[in-house]
């Protein structure tokens, strides 16, 4: 049972979060070219996003490894031995569960600790970029500009970067505009952190002093331009949005009365949302158990497709139920844990349907159901042959 359900476990956890990953990428990578950063910031954005993943991937991991192992079972009527010798139902959740406890507690973890902290480093990450503080990219052919005091343009860079030709620099000083055209140049560090130097060689260098109204003009085989680097606004403590506040820090905001009535309020509702989250995974060894073990000589995989359907349903009504609690229009208590008694008291009747009712089964009635859709559909099919009947002469 360890092995049966280890491998659709891990299997799942993998494939989603590939998934997720993927899809998640092409829009950074076009997020971090439009703002000029280093690619690099790509894969630190995406480890960031990786705990949020896992918060849905591990129960819907969880809820397709027992199913398909109890689906296993059934199907190669080993289920029928283990009931015929004597082992029941409950005793046959005892692995389930231990999976269940384990991974509810690295769940808790994730979504208590871990998430809020790489939401916030992720959102730190964007601010980043859209303030140009990582680092802006120069790019070859284009002007940059670095602040409001200064644009740049550089027509062919070689050695990684290290060697910059046909230079142009326009700069805002204390003393006037300043205007540089350059062959070649290089950028060097100087001892103070705040500024960059930028070496640049067989060039012109035009000042135009305040009050004169005749530029001075300046040729140069040599000449260090000292660039002092813009300064930028320091990011947000964490903690201004409840998606960046760990369970502790929720629980000392949902009692304290030194706050708003909203940040109260909202930090309920995040609260009880994660707990509800995480209990519900000890509801998903017996749902598995109810929709994996399909009708006798049937090989339908619906409870496959119902069983995702209801865990996403699920979360989307949890995350409806946290946003309706925030706003303060119902108790977050009442928010979230209906719901969760709903779905609570649905599961216990499935599997008690499937393991103590003879011959239970659920969702039979939507076996059925399905069975006789797709027979009407694939008698529609093209290139299905209809059969003729032949009358005796």
């Amino acid at each position: 049972m360890t092995r049966l359900i280890a491998v659709p476990l891990i299997s799942t956890l993998l494939i989603s979060a590939m998934l997720l990953v993927l899809d998640r990428m092409l829009r950074l990578f076009d997020f971090v070219a439009t703002e000029g950063g280093p690619v690099s910031v790509v894969w630190r954005m995406l480890a960031n996003l990786l705990p949020e993943y896992l918060g849905l991937g591990i129960p819907i991991g969880l809820m397709l490894g027992c199913l398909l192992a109890f689906r296993r079972l059934a199907t190669s009527s080993e289920l029928d031995v283990l009931r015929a010798v004597g082992i029941s139902y409950t005793r046959l959740l005892r692995v389930p569960y231990m999976y269940a406890i384990a991974l509810a507690i690295l769940n808790l973890v994730i979504v208590g600790y871990v998430q809020p902290r790489a939401r916030y480093n992720y959102e730190q990450l964007r601010f980043e970029l859209r303030t140009g503080a990582l680092g802006a990219s120069i790019k070859v052919g284009e002007f940059t500009n670095f602040g409001s005091q200064m644009t740049l343009r550089i027509e062919s860079s070689a050695n990684e970067g290290r060697d910059l030709s046909g230079i142009f620099v326009r700069m805002t000083t204390k003393e006037g505009p300043v205007a540089v055209t350059a062959e070649k140049g290089q950028f060097l560090r100087a001892d103070d952190p705040n500024t960059i130097i930028f070496r640049l060689t067989k060039g012109t260098l035009v000042h135009t002093a305040k009050g004169s109204a005749i530029p001075r003009v300046l040729t140069f085989d040599t000449h260090n331009l000292p660039i002092p680097l813009p300064k930028y606004e320091q990011f947000r403590k964490r903690g201004d949005k409840s998606l960046e506040r760990t369970l502790p820090e929720l629980a000392v905001l949902g009692k304290s009365h030194e706050v708003t009535d909203v940040q109260r309020t909202t930090s309920r509702a995040a609260f009880h949302f994660r707990l509800a989250e995480v209990v519900s995974m000890f509801l998903l060894p017996m749902l598995a158990a109810a929709l994996g073990i399909p009708p006798k000589r049937s090989t339908s995989a619906l409870g496959v497709f119902l069983s995702i359907v209801m865990i996403v349903t699920y979360h989307k009504v949890n995350e409806y139920a946290q946003a309706i609690g925030s706003l303060g229009h119902i108790d977050p208590i009442i928010a979230m844990w209906v719901p969760f008694a709903f779905f609570a008291g649905l599961v216990i009747w499935m599997y008690h349907t499937v393991a103590y009712v003879p011959g239970g089964q659920p969702i039979g009635a939507l076996e059925k159901a399905f069975a006789k859709a797709w027979s009407a559909i694939r008698r529609r099919l093209p290139g299905r042959r209809r059969k003729t009947t032949e009358i005796p002469a």
